[in-house]
């Protein structure tokens, strides 16, 4: 799959394309919907499988005080793009310019005429273009007014639950990763780095490597099953996130112990992904009683994973 970094750097003599419109903040399993719509449209009228998406959440622009923090990095929100099979992404820098442009404009001058666009995907609740005025309806209108397809996907439906970003961004809140994972059609996942941390956990029999995760975690304080990527492979971990009140502390940790694993990790890349909540964070009476939970917990991940 070609990335377009801007439509300066689009090509400007395109073929047709069939495009999906969107944030696909996460690629949840109701954006792949509008994405496979794309490509089976193209693929059948002999079009080019473009999503057309944005840099950020257009409120990180308009309202950074109100922006939702990212369920997915852009260069993940990508690669799952990619995994759909689209033929290309153009990925516009959502500015203060582009939210003031008209809806008619951003479907003529931007979908129609610079990406060339005979069919146009989106989700049942997309808006688009200034003061968010553009839906479902009106692109449906100038459809048939500028003589391109429009094709509205209805929400999708998981456990009868309509599934959305806010839906994920709620179950994920509560800690409930299992449900965020049914409305993901894959499991919550974030990178991030390996920095320094304070070295309680290998005075403690675990050793853990504190992740500087490349997004704000989305999750609340507790112990996770997880699965840590390190150089291709996937080791099973405990994660605590957490304050480790255990310690008097108060600022906000991911801590990491990768199972099976022995080796310096800092500055390391990891990729940590959330597989279930084993329980929330307390704070135990003793190093003792902390040390037979954390084995616990090492058991628990053992049998689950």
């Amino acid at each position: 799959m070609r990335i377009v970094q801007g439509l300066d750097a689009f090509p400007p003599d395109p073929r047709p394309a069939a495009i999906a419109l969107g944030v696909f903040d996460g690629v949840h399993l109701g954006h792949r919907a509008i994405l496979g719509r794309a490509v089976a449209d193209a693929r059948q009228e002999g079009l080019d499988a473009v999503a057309c998406t944005f840099d950020r959440h257009p409120l990180e622009t308009l309202q950074p005080a109100r922006a939702p923090v990212p369920i997915a990095t852009l260069q993940d929100r990508l690669r799952l793009i990619g995994e759909c099979g689209l033929d290309a992404v153009v990925v516009l820098p959502f500015t203060r310019e582009l939210a003031s442009v008209e809806p008619e404009a951003f479907v003529k001058e931007i979908l129609l005429d610079r990406l060339r666009a005979r069919r146009v995907v989106v989700g049942y609740n997309h808006t688009f273009g200034r003061g968010a005025r553009g839906d479902a309806r009106l692109l449906e209108a100038l459809a048939d007014r500028l003589g391109f397809r429009a094709d509205v996907i209805p929400p999708l439906l998981v456990d009868g639950v309509p599934v959305s970003s806010t839906e994920i961004r709620a179950a994920l809140g509560q800690g409930d990763v299992r449900r965020a994972a049914r409305y993901l059609g894959r499991e919550y996942t974030v990178p991030g780095t390996v920095v320094a941390g304070a070295g309680r956990g290998r005075q403690l029999g675990f050793p853990t490597a504190n992740l500087a995760t490349d997004l704000p975690l989305l999750l609340p304080p507790g112990v996770y099953a997880c699965r840590a990527a390190l150089d291709g492979r996937d080791h099973p971990a405990v994660t605590n996130v957490g304050v480790r009140p255990t310690f008097g502390e108060t600022a906000l940790a991911v801590e990491v112990h990768v199972l099976d694993f022995a080796g310096d990790l800092y500055g390391k890349a990891m990729r940590l992904t959330f597989v279930d909540r084993l329980r929330e964070e307390r704070k135990f009476p003793g190093i003792d009683a902390l040390k037979a939970q954390i084995a616990a917990d090492v058991a628990e991940v053992r049998r689950r994973l």
